[in-house]
């Protein structure tokens, strides 16, 4: 069967789904954070009576949601995606994925979409406190969609409360609650969630900015920058701590990644962080020379990192794919030995039980099960072949850490400027402000690459590869779809950004 795989259709299938997750993500960290924004805002205006406060609520919800029905739209393909191009992944772990987002459509975006229809539509026809309510209730929806999606994410980083039914050749839901508990999934969650927090607090604070260095709607901009700013620096704290805590259960249960997010090639006790670096391009997994060709290191950082303790040993890829016995650490190749026996003696459990040979099946379905945690890496056909693009993955992050550390400086240099009321004659700041929003989308990108290619070649952690997971289709198909996909994003992007400039430039309702 795997003979028959076409890779190139499986690298199609895996840049269409890229291409959708990325745009979609365009749009889904601004609604998190923005919803929140809406609720402040209106909350302000509904204790102080103040009309101000309702012109900037409505102002802001009308770039909301423009970006909330263009996000629903995209999530709407990724999800079909599933059904088109990943059919196999589907069919075997559908019981489990499917649980989340069954749960994310009927609960929370139901709640979402509900309140959305009120909070937008609802001026005056129902009381402050209602449409207060529904507001607030729009952020949680919306929050509470994320939850369940990345819930779902998160079990395929790290695959917990299911067992694998060999009759079916499906894996099957064993615990709902330790699906729904894993650290993996409550990081996921509470970091993708507070980054957007981040985005929304950037892109009020940048068009804010723009609002000044134009010397339009100051009033209403200094009091949006004044709560945003607030929310942004609040969120890129959360968003440290949580990116620390995502970056230590990557550690526990997926150390390639960790290894590929560093570079590291041969592990060490008292790791050095490389805060900056480039990477040897040359760079093969087995190789055992220095992977840098300059590197500046924090010492010890990456080992208390990744274990709590700075004089920790830190698995590198060396490591991991071909094994270190003084660390009892089993190397690539050993799983792929154990995972090929798993394939042979589900097979032969299968043949037996169809035969009617009882004997045979238990058995053989005995010397599966002894074996059947590596499972997956009986389809790799190389152990260099469970190594992520590290170049990609150490760049990627990088590039997040750094624009992540910018940001709250930015906030607090807003607030400063604000306190002394004196925010509308810094125009390099203001500018600065600006350009942010775009590096805002920058980091978001990184990090959704950083988590998503980080854990190549699998779609289920050491459980199924991405190449086993795709639909049988032919490389023409995927690559029609994808440029298919690739014209409407386009024309929707560009319709996004016509509409949001067009009420950018109208400005607050009745200015």
């Amino acid at each position: 069967m795997l003979e028959q795989i076409d890779m190139s259709m499986v690298n199609w299938a895996r840049g269409q789904f890229a291409l959708t997750a990325m745009f979609h993500w365009i749009f889904v960290p601004l609604t998190l954070g923005l919803s929140f924004l809406l609720a402040f805002f209106e909350s302000l205006y509904v204790k102080t009576g103040n009309e101000q406060w309702k012109r900037i609520t409505k102002f802001w919800m009308r770039l909301f949601a423009v970006n909330f029905a263009i996000g629903i739209a995209t999530g709407i393909i990724l999800e079909f995606e599933f059904g088109t191009n990943w059919s196999n992944y589907s069919w075997m772990v559908g019981d489990i994925f499917g649980a989340p987002l069954a749960i994310e459509g009927i609960f929370a975006f139901f709640i979402e979409a509900t309140f959305f229809a009120v909070m937008f539509f609802g001026w005056d026809r129902v009381s402050k406190k209602f449409h207060l309510f529904s507001t607030w209730m729009v952020a949680v929806g919306s929050n509470l969609s994320a939850l369940w999606i990345l819930v779902a994410n998160g079990w395929m980083q790290n695959p917990v409360g299911m067992k694998f039914n060999p009759d079916t050749a499906r894996f099957e839901m064993e615990n709902f609650w330790e699906v729904l508990g894993s650290p993996v999934a409550i990081g996921h969650f509470t970091h993708a969630t507070s980054s957007g927090f981040l985005l929304a607090s950037l892109f009020v604070v940048s068009i804010s900015s723009w609002f000044l260095l134009k010397n339009r709607h100051i009033e209403m901009a200094k009091r949006s920058i004044m709560v945003a700013a607030v929310f942004g620096l609040i969120s890129s704290a959360y968003v440290a701590f949580t990116g620390d805590e995502t970056a230590y259960t990557a550690a526990q249960v997926q150390p390639m990644k960790l290894a590929a997010i560093e570079g590291l090639y041969q592990g060490e006790e008292g790791s050095s962080l490389a805060a900056v670096g480039l990477l040897r391009p040359d760079m093969q997994p087995g190789d055992d020379k220095d992977p840098y060709i300059f590197a500046i290191k924090i010492p010890y950082l990456l080992s208390l990192l990744a274990n709590r303790d700075p004089n920790s040993f830190v698995p590198g890829i060396n490591d991991l794919v071909y094994g270190n016995p003084e660390q009892n650490i089993v190397g690539v190749n050993a799983r792929m030995i154990e995972g090929k026996t798993a394939i042979e003696q589900l097979a032969l459990y299968k043949n037996a039980r169809g035969n009617g040979d009882e004997a045979t099946a238990a058995a053989a379905l005995s010397r599966f099960e002894a074996v059947s945690a590596n499972l997956g890496y009986g389809y790799l056909s190389s152990p260099e072949q469970a190594v992520p693009p590290v170049a990609l993955n150490f760049y990627s992050f990088r590039i997040m850490v750094a624009l992540g550390t910018f940001f709250p400086l930015l906030f607090l240099a807003y607030l400063f400027f604000t306190y002394r009321g004196t925010i509308a004659k810094q125009k390099w700041l203001l500018m600065a402000g600006v350009v942010s929003l775009f590096l805002g989308y920058i980091a978001q990108e990184a990090g959704w690459i950083v988590a998503e290619v980080g854990r190549q070649p699998w779609a289920i952690q050491g459980l199924l590869p991405v190449h086993v997971a795709t639909s049988n289709l032919t490389t023409a198909t995927v690559q029609t779809t994808f440029f298919m996909f690739l014209g409407l994003f386009t024309l929707l992007l560009i319709a996004e950004i016509r509409i949001m400039l067009k009420q950018i430039h109208i400005g607050p309702e009745g200015k």
